[in-house]
């Protein structure tokens, strides 16, 4: 290996040992945020009542099933 392939390795190991620390440093404040919101009681919205779609999806999806065995009872047919 030349001197210039020793160079752009190790400058490339610093870049990446860079990028790194700094998706820690974010990671961490995301979880000290987090954690803050919890500390405060602070609910997200979606999770204080309103319905996001997917859980939209799912609530429509239990009540087909609610009502597919309300049906299966009231014709007589055991599940």
């Amino acid at each position: 290996m030349t001197h210039i392939d020793l160079l752009i390795a190790a400058s490339t190991l610093l870049a990446l040992a860079m990028v790194t620390a700094g998706a820690l440093l974010g990671w961490q404040g995301w979880l000290a945020l987090k954690n803050r919101e919890l500390e405060l009681g602070h609910v997200p919205p979606e999770l204080a009542g309103g319905s996001t779609e997917g859980l939209s999806r799912i609530e429509i999806a239990d009540m087909k099933e609610r009502i597919r065995k309300l049906e299966a009872i009231a014709s007589g047919v055991d599940l």
